[in-house]
């Protein structure tokens, strides 16, 4: 059986440093809470839907994830809070979007990533 740690402990103190440099904790948090949201496969279904269509109003992503609006709205809610979504109302209804590409580029990769393990893992068999 392969091991996947070190047999000896020591780091490269000058890359292990730039590294501490690097990484502001402000920035590892919040990203990380990016990624808390999206864990949820219920806001990641909403988040997908909505790179696959531009904008979806809060009627039709209670439909897609098969909730009422109250909770289709809850969900969205905290996608806007996390800077993934944005909307805008137009009379009574409310529309959703993605904030901007990078968070359907995002979403995206992770698919694809998702789909080619998959593709992979059906090959070995």
């Amino acid at each position: 059986m392969a091991k996947d740690a070190c047999d000896i402990y020591c780091f490269d103190e000058e890359k292990v440093g730039r590294l501490k440099v690097e990484m502001k904790e402000e920035e590892i948090t919040d990203t990380s809470n990016i990624f808390k949201v999206l864990a949820d496969p219920t806001r990641l279904k909403i988040a997908y839907s909505l790179t696959l269509e531009e904008e979806l109003c809060v009627c039709d992503i209670a439909n897609v994830i098969q909730s009422s609006t109250a909770t289709a709205s809850h969900h969205l809610r905290s996608l806007k809070k996390q800077g993934l979504a944005r909307h805008r109302k137009e009379g009574k209804l409310v529309f959703y979007r993605l904030d901007d590409d990078h968070v359907k580029q995002l979403i995206k990769i992770a698919f694809d990533h998702q789909r080619e393990g998959k593709m992979e893992d059906d090959e070995t068999k």
